[in-house]
């Protein structure tokens, strides 16, 4: 959690991540290129000790006089010191020659002419580190030595005097000279490390020109959603209209998406509470003008039954707001972007039952009979949200209750299909006429005088909107208005957002 707050920006969390990865993906490779260019220049200076070797054993003859030994030694010390602190100038010279120094032997082991640079006595140092014992019986020394040729010939690593040497030993079968070649290992060691670094060159520039392309890629490639932030933080507060941005990248597209959804989701919101609040200071107002008169009225009454008169018709005025409110906050709640249905088996019958005994004494208040007819045994169980189905099942009875007159009969008839069930409610009060019935489910539309805000139905069709069912209004066989309600039993979806 630290280290994000210490990173808190995706162009440094990946500019760190990126640089990391390349600089030990430099790591990796400089040692490996290190390590393989320490190995083959040591190879190379190897082979140069070999080749040296066998230059000077074709050179010198067996039966060279001692002034021609003398001649070929002034020779190639004169050669050898061409590139030396002699030469300045060093213009037969390259700062990669090694500093080479030999020895040759005759089949005695005598030594015939060597280098300015050579140890004395390298033979013999190198038989005793080497571990070696010349036979000790009357042989001549060349056939002594020869016995040794096979542990002496080869590359040898050896420390003489004060400075550790690479040595090279070749003998000849035929003229049993020794020819040994040799650097010393710190003067070949600079050179080694020379050459391998400046092979590593390349990579230590490249590492920050790769840097700095990383930066500027990396900035290149979150450009695009800058410049969607900048959009965003430039949009003023009020502004919900939808964002539009240029061509976008894949993966910046469904973020676009879902920003201008969620602002058409805000936008619906504050059209809802908006036009809840218009709703509400529209029918509200009537009734508390209303009781404001009543409770004037109640001040100013000269009498007690005037009084009592007053304060009756208030207590009726507050009712009658009491459900305007209640109708407002139900529609609202029911509202396509505010409700979550939490959809159960429900047997509806006895969800019928148990809401119908609940509703039963509006009824009875008006010497009214409430029915239930439901064919038995059948299946009434479906999906549904109990909570709606109950707003729907009041709705649709108090608006029954309260157009039917007094002494009436309000029927609540449920029938079962293999795909769906059936609701009806039926009374015989006045009905509707058949051009008006569609206009009942829009909202604060009312028929007569009517107590409610005129919200019954629009809450009824919402409800049944939201089980994905459909509702019809026609005459009643009682005389008044039948209002039925289709179910589908198909799931539509367990916790359902609309």
């Amino acid at each position: 959690m630290r280290l994000l707050k210490t990173f808190g920006s995706i162009r440094t969390r990946l500019l760190v991540l990126l640089l990391l990865l390349v600089a030990g993906s430099f790591g990796l490779i400089s040692h490996k290129i290190y390590n393989d260019s320490v190995h083959e220049v040591r190879e190379l200076f190897d082979a140069q000790l070999a080749q040296t070797a066998r230059l000077l054993m074709g050179l010198v003859r067996h039966d060279l006089s001692e002034s021609e030994r003398r001649e070929m030694q002034t020779v190639l010390d004169e050669a050898l010191l061409l590139h030396s602190a002699r030469n300045p100038d060093n213009l037969l010279g390259h700062e990669y020659e090694g500093k080479l120094a030999f020895q040759m032997l005759d089949d005695d082991g005598e030594l015939l002419f060597q280098s300015a640079s050579a140890p004395p006595g390298l033979l013999n140092d190198m038989i005793e580190q080497l571990g070696l014992v010349l036979p000790d019986n009357d042989q001549p020394m060349q056939q002594r030595l020869a016995q040794l040729a096979r542990y002496l010939i080869g590359y040898h690593t050896l420390n003489i005097g004060e400075h550790r040497w690479r040595v090279f030993v070749l003998h000849d079968s035929r003229d049993y000279h020794w020819v040994l070649a040799g650097e010393r290992e710190d003067v070949r060691g600079e050179l080694i490390d020379k050459i391998a670094r400046r092979s590593l060159q390349p990579l230590l520039i490249g590492l920050p020109i790769v840097g700095l392309l990383l930066w500027l890629t990396v900035g290149w490639g979150l450009y695009p959603l800058k410049r969607m932030a900048d959009a965003i933080r430039g949009r003023a507060p009020d502004n919900l209209a939808p964002l539009v941005f240029p061509p976008l990248p894949n993966e910046l597209e469904p973020m676009a998406a879902a920003l201008n959804r969620l602002l058409m989701q805000v936008n619906q919101l504050l059209e809802q509470e908006k036009r809840f609040i218009a709703d509400a200071a529209h029918e509200l107002r009537t009734p508390l003008a209303v009781l404001r008169i009543h409770a004037q009225n109640a001040l100013e009454a000269p009498d007690s039954v005037d009084r009592e008169e007053a304060l009756r018709q208030l207590g009726g005025g507050v009712d009658r707001a009491t459900r305007v409110v209640a109708q407002l906050l139900t529609l609202a709640r029911l509202d396509p972007n505010g409700i979550r249905l939490n959809m159960s088996d429900l047997d509806l019958l006895a969800f019928l039952r148990s809401e119908l005994a609940e509703l039963t004494p509006l009824a009875l208040n008006r010497r009214q009979e409430l029915i239930l007819e439901a064919q038995e045994p059948a299946d009434y169980r479906l999906p549904a949200d109990a909570p709606s189905l109950g707003i729907l099942l009041q709705n649709l009875v108090s608006n029954a209750v309260q157009y039917t007159p007094e002494g009436g009969c309000i029927q609540v008839q449920l029938q079962a299909t293999p795909q769906e069930l059936l609701l009806q409610v039926l009374d015989n009060g006045p009905g509707v006429p058949v051009e008006l019935r569609e206009r009942l489910f829009e909202r604060f539309y009312r028929i007569g005088d009517g107590q409610g805000a005129g919200l019954g139905l629009s809450i009824v069709r919402r409800v049944v909107e939201l089980h994905q069912g459909s509702i019809a209004l026609d005459e009643s066989p009682l005389g008044g208005l039948r209002v039925s309600v289709r179910l589908p039993r198909h799931a539509v979806g367990g916790e359902a957002r609309t």
